[in-house]
């Protein structure tokens, strides 16, 4: 019998929508972060002016080049090579110019196919992007979050065309020239039609930048950030539409603010700091603990709940967020590559690298940090301080309320409102409370899913092993993935409450199970026991 909580509320609404989307879009970035850091860090290292740049015994034990430089930009952008015909072209000898070229923007093309459609989407959108990249010779991020997709999608819809209907022994050879064919001609689409239109648009964009910057207008950008980042529309802005902006910017300057925008942890540590004086119960009690993590861990997601318990104080977010802009518009701070986590520890990496300024620079996007923090504290600490009798004679302590309606616009649990709940003690009914799990299916293999396959979910999965160990229980695998990723093998699936109708229809024949808290839910201990007497009966 497949268990589940009530159904969860169906998702609607502009709001939703947008956070779908903006899924969608940091789900194409988040996953190559790792090589946008490698790319910076062989930047900060061998560019001209980087810390190898120009010692040569390095370059020695790098294989005998004149120069370390060559691993960095000097060829990769600006030497030409002659042909024989006497007409030059770009000879590619360092590393940093073909990876933001081709590198990243492929990567970020092959993860966009494979959301829309498995392995043969990224095959076939990362050929067709291909065509985009050579057609503007530039970092086509913007180009490839748009051709990804597209080319999947179109793939997925070419083989609706014959499914079923392709004849025994015939499959293969079908299914690879048809995309080879389809990979061709989007590629050749890309190159003459869809990168020209693309190059346009990203310097229609980058003209609205420039147009912010010359009227000092940048910092105007956290009214709309602040309250989307408590929103959990972020991702959305910060990867979708900062990062391929800001990568562009750096191809020229070397660092860009926009990678700061977001990623600044001022606001949010100020925040908490204020909390941490002149909150009231639970909020009081654990902010320090959250300070912690939002500013060394880069959580950012952490400090919404204090946000949300007392909305007043987005508007000292947004003041927060504006001061740390203007610092930087100001002063010229800005990072190498993107911060990600927003941790001062990334931040520092990616504000020291020469090409961005070194010292002074990093001094620069520190100061930033420090006067948005200080900004957003006074503020929030006025806020708390004029409402401070008030909810204390009315008992009024939201914050626990707050924690669910943060997992709520974000349509999942977290390890860190888990840690929130854990730590001030505010935890809710579990979802599904009261509903026993039942089944004759034998369970050997239970699968933790949500949306990205990480994160929360790992924990979960790692929380019920250890259960299982300790109830020794042998012979079941326990393992956590995207909810994209079922294959309908798992004899149990558990997710967050919001996620469970998409789960079912991804894997129908499991058995599924809603959990409120991936990290302490009393469902886990219904498995478990559910398990045991499995194995006791002989089922």
């Amino acid at each position: 019998m497949t268990t589940t909580s009530p159904a969860a509320t169906k998702a609607g609404g502009l709001r939703t929508g947008v956070q779908r989307f903006g899924t969608f879009l940091s789900g194409m970035i988040m996953p190559n972060i790792a090589a946008f850091i490698a790319w910076g860090f062989i930047t900060m290292l061998f560019i001209a002016v980087g810390w190898f740049g120009n010692w040569h015994p390095v370059a020695d034990l790098l294989g005998g080049f004149g120069n370390a430089d060559l691993i960095g930009w000097q060829g990769a952008m600006t030497a030409l090579a002659t042909a024989e015909d006497g007409t030059t072209f770009p000879q590619y000898v360092g590393l940093v110019g073909p990876m933001v070229t081709y590198l990243l923007p492929l990567l970020i093309a092959n993860t966009a196919g494979r959301m829309v459609y498995g392995e043969r989407g990224g095959v076939v959108a990362t050929i067709a992007t291909m065509g985009v990249i050579v057609g503007t010779n530039i970092p086509m991020f913007l180009g490839a979050m748009i051709m990804g997709p597209l080319a999947a999608w179109i793939t997925k819809k070419m083989d609706k065309l014959w499914e079923g209907k392709i004849k025994a022994g015939f499959e293969m050879l079908v299914n690879n020239f048809s995309a080879g064919i389809l990979g061709m001609l989007l590629a050749i689409a890309g190159f003459f039609a869809f990168g020209p239109v693309m190059l346009a648009i990203s310097s229609f964009l980058g003209a609205i930048v420039d147009w912010l910057v010359s009227y000092s207008l940048l910092p105007l950008l956290s009214i709309i950030v602040e309250p989307a980042k408590v929103l959990f529309l972020n991702n959305a802005i910060n990867h979708g539409v900062f990062t391929p902006l800001a990568l562009q910017q750096v191809e020229e300057a070397g660092k860009s603010i926009l990678f700061l925008i977001e990623a600044n942890p001022g606001p949010g540590i100020g925040l908490l700091l204020a909390f941490s004086f002149f909150g009231i119960g639970e909020a009081k009690g654990s902010a320090p603990g959250a300070a912690i993590i939002q500013f060394f861990g880069g959580i950012h997601e952490i400090y919404f709940p204090y946000a949300l318990s007392k909305p007043a104080t987005i508007l000292a977010l947004i003041a927060g967020g504006a001061t740390g802009v203007t610092t930087n518009m100001v002063l010229g701070g800005g990072l190498a590559f993107p911060a990600a986590p927003g941790s001062i520890i990334a931040i520092t990496a990616a504000a020291v690298a020469p090409a961005a300024g070194g010292i002074g620079n990093l001094l620069v996007v520190y100061l930033s940090v420090v006067l948005a923090a200080a900004v957003t504290f006074l503020i929030t600490a006025i806020i708390l301080r004029a409402s401070r009798k008030r909810d204390l004679e009315a008992e009024r302590d939201s914050f626990g309320d707050a924690i669910a309606q943060t997992e709520a616009n974000k349509g999942k649990s977290s390890a860190a409102m888990d840690a929130l709940r854990a730590s001030s003690g505010a935890a809710g009914a579990a979802a599904g409370a009261g509903a026993g799990v039942a089944t004759d299916r034998r369970i050997a293999n239970i699968v933790f899913a949500c949306d990205a396959g990480m994160g929360s979910s790992a924990m979960g999965a790692s929380v019920l092993r250890n259960k299982f160990k300790k109830a020794e229980i042998d012979g079941v695998t326990v393992t956590n993935q995207a909810i994209a990723n079922l294959d309908g093998s798992a004899d149990l699936v558990i997710t967050q409450q919001q996620l469970t109708d998409r789960a079912k229809a991804q894997s129908p024949n499991s058995i599924h199970v809603s959990v409120d808290n991936f990290m302490n839910s009393p469902r886990y201990e219904e498995v478990v026991e559910m398990v045991r007497e499995q194995r006791e009966s002989g089922a």
